[in-house]
């Protein structure tokens, strides 16, 4: 762990599930609700500095996480992303994505092309993707 590491200092968002290899948490955001990350706890660049099995179970975390998005907010489409060049730290993008959503077809980091429209994510969003992760991991 680094205290420099954003993702080391701090969870990276609310508490949605966590193990001993990693944690998913819930992104704040008003455009892209449902947006998640799955977040390696060890400090590890790369995922290949990572032994085979660790590698599986954290895929298994990102397709959990997925699936459990999808299923509670019906986006027109999930972006994946794995970058890590502004914190080098393992991690997973989940994010939700709709055809009318400010960025849309861009990446959300990508230029803006229309107003933001507000998005009215479910009640208890927090609790149903608490709830769906951990019925997608039980499988």
């Amino acid at each position: 762990m680094t205290s420099t590491c954003d993702l080391c200092s701090s969870p990276g968002g609310e508490l949605l599930y966590e193990d001993d290899l990693a944690r998913i948490v819930s992104v704040e955001s008003a455009d892209y609700p449902g947006y998640c990350r799955v977040v390696l706890r060890a400090h590890v660049r790369e995922l290949t500095d990572l032994p085979p099995v660790d590698r599986r179970h954290l895929m298994d975390l990102v397709f959990a996480t997925e699936t459990a998005v999808l299923g509670t907010v019906n986006p027109d489409k999930i972006n994946v992303a794995s970058l890590g060049n502004v914190t080098p730290h393992v991690h997973w993008h989940v994010i939700p994505r709709w055809s009318l959503d400010p960025c849309f077809p861009n990446p959300i980091w990508g230029k803006q092309l229309r107003d933001p429209s507000p998005r009215h994510p479910p009640q208890n969003l927090t609790g149903k993707l608490r709830a769906a992760i951990a019925l997608h991991l039980a499988d």
